[in-house]
This record gives C-alpha cells, structure tokens and sequence, in this order.
C-alpha cells in the first residue's frame, strides 16, 4: 500500500535532502515547519546550514507549481504536498491545550490519519516524545532511519580471537619472521581492510594486524607514545592504527575512561614533527537546551568548561614528564604558537586542514552528515580521529544506531586506509571501572 509520511521539523534539519529518501510514497510538510525553519535560518551551525540549503531545495521543486496539487519529486518517487493548518480534534484540544509547534503539526497528521482512504498514515520524527504523542493518538509514529545503521552489536565488539593457530607461525612472528600471509590462517572469511587479532596457539598467542595492501600478518608490539604506554591489547591496537601511516581514518570508540582521546593525542604530539598543526575538537552541546550565549563572560570563558577535557588529557601527558624536560617544555612551545589547538568544533569549520592531525572527541554527538562534512574537507596529508562512546549520547535527536560515529564505522568498515578499534577495558581507576559495570 502507498503510504503518506507526514515529517516533523527535526526530520529536515537532520538531512536536508530526505524527502527524497521515502520511495514512491508521497511526502507533507505541514505548514508550521516553514516558520519553525524560519527561526533557524541565521547562523554558522550546521543546523542552520541545513534549513538554508531546504528551503532553497523547496523553491527550486516547486518553481511555479502548487504545493497543494502535489509537486513531483522526480522519477520512481513520490510527490511532496505542503498541509495547511487545520482545526485540532476534540481529542487533541482535550490533551494537548498548548497551542505549540509540536501541537499544530501533530494536529496535522491527526487530521491526514483520520482521512485517509486508500494511503496509510505515518508520522515520521526524530522527537521520541513526540512519537509518544502521536501513538498515544493512533497514528502510526517511527524514527527518520536513513542513515540508521541497524547492527550494531558486530561494530562494536571485542577485538577477535582466532583459536587453534599454528604454534610456528606465531613463534615465527617472535624470532624474526615478520610476517606471514592471510592464506595460512585459513580464514573463512578473510578480512579486507585494516583488521587486528589475537592469535592464539597451543603454547603461545600473539597480537596481531592484518595489512589489506600486502595482504600480510604481522605482529603488534607495544609502542610507548609520547609516556603514554598501552595497558591492554585494545590499547596497544589503537596506538598502532594511530601510528600507521597508511590509515588516513581513525574510530576509536568505548566506554569512558578507556583511554580513546589520551592515545590520539599522545600519538598526535609522537608524529607532531610529521604534520603542520594538531587540532583537538569536540562539539559543544550546550545544556538545557541553552546557547552558551546565555553563560557569563567572553568567548575563552563561555567555551572553557567545554573544553576542560582535553586540556584535561594534555595535562596527563604533560606529567609523564619532568617540567623542565623538553618533552614538557615542547608541549608549551606547541600551544604558545598554535602548532596545538585545542578547541570547539565549530571554529574549524572553513579552516584548512591538509598537512594536519586532527582529533574529534565526543564524536557521538554528530549526525551523520556533519561527520561527511568535516571527513571531506582532509586536504593532502592530514589524518582524522574520531572519538566516542555511542552509550552517553547528549543530543536529543540521536541514539547509538543514528549519530555519526556508528554512521562512519559502519560505512568505512573494509576500507584500506581507516580502522576502528573498540575498546572494552577501563583504565582511569578501579573505582570509575567498577562504576562503569555497575551503576
């Protein structure tokens, strides 16, 4: 049965381009998203980049036809209708009595839902509370899910064990035979892009990274970056890939005290005199839903407590070593002359970035297409981390199989020049570990 999505704001502003992305089914738009788009269309964010770049999208559709006959989205698609308002039900003046946004569209597709004849209804919003809402009314409710990556238990595994390996082969690996090739470990299904394992004999097991370009096995050992030096095989595994120069595209994900963003950026300032500058970024999600316009004080204060964080993690570094050593001192040279910033997300965007190694931390917190926009700016030379744990995801529109972190993992994964490492063990303290498991 052709269907009827009737979108909510928050649907646009996640991918500018989705409704393009409902099949041959028609798509509405009721009407009080052009004012809510309205409100959103000055800015730098990417959000207001994406209500710019819809409405431009909506005036090149339509052109000199009429939304309310239907406006074709091209061929094997649907057509796109904008519903004017319309008179909430009893039932809805009854429950909902705030005469909000949310209200007014939901009024919207109550009214499609309750005269539909041959089309089935279905409200599409990225709002879980608004979906709520529209269950709670009858209407058929689900989550935007393009983009949406629907397995992510195989993403986000442990590093593999392979059983049973020839005990010569790993021995081998220990007394100067460097490598061997995948044939030997006669694999079912053979990996394609960077891969690491656990191998496992009778007498001896060994850590182990399979080369997509030579098609070889070779051994991992453990590499002290910059005084950090690896606790764990997921540690050990993430300093190599972070150290590789053939991986331009790093995911290091897990939970918190795991040691993701310490690794890239011990590793950064290891390769610092290979790269022209290191950013270190994260995305400010303010709280409460409040700009950090609101918060007290100029700009380096607003941002501040954001980025406490990673000054947090440069400090750990920092006192690996004496203060008057030249590690320490090279770190202080770096911030002094920007060869190190660290700062917000959004102030790198129109910055170029070849020659550079660059961190994003919290990663989880981006959608899908600002992952693609930051990942397509790499110029010549520049190596991109990603950092996160798709668990503690802040935004409200994004869970752990829509943000971008799980987008990128998933598409990315065979490909030659990226890796991802998840990593399961707590290293910050026993306490924050057993919090982790327990709490």
């Amino acid at each position: 049965m052709k269907k009827t999505f009737v979108l909510d704001t928050n649907v646009l502003l996640h991918d500018y381009r989705c409704i393009y992305h409902f099949e041959d089914n028609d798509v509405v738009l009721p009407i009080v998203i052009l004012e809510e788009l309205d409100k959103f269309k000055k800015g730098n964010d990417l959000i207001n980049f994406h209500a710019r770049e819809f409405t431009r999208e909506l005036d090149h559709l339509a052109g000199d036809n009429l939304f309310t006959k239907g406006v074709p989205l091209g061929p094997g698609l649907g057509s796109l209708f904008i519903e004017t308002g319309k008179q909430g039900s009893e039932e809805i003046s009854a429950s909902f009595p705030e005469k909000t946004a949310d209200h007014r569209i939901l009024s919207i597709a109550h009214f499609l839902y309750q005269n539909a004849k041959r089309k089935k209804v279905v409200f599409v919003s990225k709002d879980i509370n608004l979906r709520m809402k529209a269950k709670s009314l009858g209407i058929p409710a689900e989550d935007y899910k393009t983009g949406k990556v629907q397995d992510i238990e195989q993403l986000y595994r442990n590093v593999p064990t392979i059983e049973n390996v020839e005990d010569e082969l790993i021995t081998g690996l220990y007394n100067g035979h460097n490598q061997f090739h995948i044939d030997e470990l006669k694999m079912e299904n053979p990996p394609k892009g960077q891969e690491y394992y656990i191998l496992k004999g009778n007498n001896n097991s060994a850590l182990s990274h399979f080369n997509p370009f030579d098609q070889n096995v070779s051994r991992v050992e453990k590499f002290n970056c910059y005084g950090i030096k690896p606790r764990n095989a997921e540690q050990t595994f993430s300093i190599h890939a972070l150290m590789n120069p053939d991986v331009f595209l790093v995911a290091l994900t897990g939970k918190a005290g795991t040691g993701k963003t310490l690794l890239a950026l011990a590793s950064a300032l290891q390769q610092r005199r290979q790269f022209k500058q290191i950013f270190l970024a994260r995305p400010i999600v303010p709280l409460s839903n409040r700009d950090i316009g609101y918060l007290p004080g100029d700009a380096d204060e607003k941002i501040g407590p954001y980025m406490a964080p990673l000054f947090d993690n440069l400090s750990v570094i920092k006192h690996q070593f004496n203060p008057q050593s030249r590690e320490f001192m090279n770190i202080e040279e770096m911030l002094r002359l920007e060869k190190l910033v660290i700062t917000p997300l959004a102030y790198i965007r129109g910055r170029s970035l070849s020659d550079v190694f660059f961190i994003v931390d919290e990663a989880q917190n981006l959608t899908p297409h600002e992952i693609k926009t930051i990942i397509t700016r790499a110029g010549e030379g520049t190596k991109m981390i990603f950092t996160g744990d798709v668990q503690q995801i802040d935004t409200p529109y994004l869970d752990s199989k829509s943000n971008g972190l799980t987008y990128l993992t998933d598409k990315m994964k065979g490909q030659d020049i990226f890796a991802h490492v998840h990593l399961e063990k707590g290293e910050r303290s026993y306490l924050a570990e057993l919090a982790s498991d327990l709490l």
